[in-house]
């Protein structure tokens, strides 16, 4: 239903990526788009579709999670709690703890129970203001796992207000069946699991470092990746330079995750290839990490930065995007500006989807917030998760 949200305080960005806060304004919406924003002393008195009063609410652009990993079955609590007794990753990897964890977990689970679990992350998600959300695999990895993985997340999309973009990750870690033969597993990605599950996703990751893949297996998953028409994304030099990012750019690709080690060489590569700095501040503190990504780099070369949660169970399983806003500007530094574009716009297209999402424009999706607060800087100084009123997801309120 056509209908037009009205005597809203609206939250734009400028030419110069400022966020401008427009007084007593409207916005109309038709057909699941934003027609018309302005002010109210324009409205269309003979519009008769819908008025909603939002009272002098502030309107901004929806929420995008941009890097999840909320489909996995079990969870690693009890890790968490060995390490805070002195207890070591390696040996905790030892005792069939860490990644082989989830595996096992999330091969092991029905569908149904899968379901239910990452149905309570969403539901979290969705109250706080996110609409589109990337979802990756990666703790399946065998090619049934990896699709049941991919089933769930389309019975959220068609069940909950939210656009979902999914992503394989199969080149997430060598499961146990295939322990010391990582190029067997890639060739097993590659010839049987990328064809089967490319109906289903739009993207494809992988993780690049030391304790993962090679610089040559990631090359060959991207290869494939591009002769099935899929776009790339990468986890990069979280903790190490080995060359990732530039990979990445080779392949044009959408953004590239973590980047705490990234060179400023690399960077410059980022910028030229349009590849969107996708920063992850709950693992940097989950892990208690001390190298922080090059922000600075990604100011000078003017490389767009989004935030997301990583919401994964072994190393940031913190399922909230605003906490990550918040986190962003303590641990990294960023603006207000910087934050609020990272968890919209920037987000958009570290996705490939800034054409339709991630702002509040005309012709774009109709996805927006309804917040009780003054300005979005209040949503970046404080993690208050209950001060939105309500969000629209393609030009319909959202109830969960």
């Amino acid at each position: 239903m056509d209908k037009v949200f009205i005597n809203a305080r609206v939250a734009q960005f400028d030419e110069k990526d400022h966020i401008v806060v427009n007084k007593e304004s409207f916005v109309e919406v038709k057909n699941g788009k934003i027609s018309k924003i302005d002010s109210m002393k324009n409205l269309d008195k003979s519009f008769t579709c819908k008025q909603i009063d939002v009272k002098n609410s502030l309107i901004t652009a929806s929420f995008i999670d941009c890097h999840t990993h909320l489909v996995y079955g079990g969870n690693r609590a009890n890790e968490f709690e060995q390490r805070l007794n002195g207890v070591t990753y390696a040996q905790i990897a030892a005792q069939g703890g860490g990644i082989n964890a989830s595996i096992k977990s999330t091969r092991e689970e029905s569908f149904e129970k899968l379901y239910k679990n990452s149905e309570k992350r969403l539901k979290s998600l969705i109250k706080e203001g996110v609409t589109t959300i990337e979802i990756k695999t990666g703790y399946g990895l065998n090619l049934e796992s990896e699709i049941k993985m991919l089933k769930v997340m389309q019975k959220l999309e068609e069940n909950y207000p939210i656009h979902v973009e999914k992503t394989f990750l199969g080149a997430h870690a060598v499961p146990p069946e295939y322990k010391d033969k990582a190029d067997d597993y890639i060739e097993y990605v590659c010839e049987h699991m990328l064809d089967r599950v490319s109906e289903y996703v739009t993207s494809v990751d992988a993780y690049c470092e030391h304790l993962a893949f090679s610089i040559e297996q990631t090359k060959r998953v991207f290869e494939k990746a591009n002769k099935l028409g899929l776009k790339v994304k990468l986890h990069a030099e979280q903790f190490s330079l080995m060359g990732a990012t530039k990979l990445a750019c080779e392949f044009n690709a959408l953004s590239t995750d973590h980047l705490e080690h990234t060179d400023e060489d690399s960077v410059k590569e980022m910028a030229k290839s349009g590849t969107v700095a996708v920063i992850l501040p709950g693992a940097y503190y989950f892990l208690r990490e001390t190298k922080m990504p090059p922000i600075e780099f990604f100011r000078k070369h003017k490389v767009p930065m989004a935030i997301a949660t990583d919401l994964n169970p072994g190393t940031s399983a913190l399922c909230s995007l605003q906490l990550m806003m918040n986190m962003s500007s303590v641990q990294f530094g960023l603006r207000v500006d910087e934050v609020f574009a990272a968890v919209t716009k920037n987000a958009a297209k570290a996705l490939g989807l800034e054409k339709s999402k991630g702002s509040l424009e005309e012709g774009y999706d109709a996805d927006f917030c309804v917040w009780d607060i003054e300005h979005p800087r209040d949503l970046v100084c404080a993690f208050m998760p209950n001060s939105m009123r309500f969000s629209v997801q393609n030009g319909e309120v959202v109830d969960v």
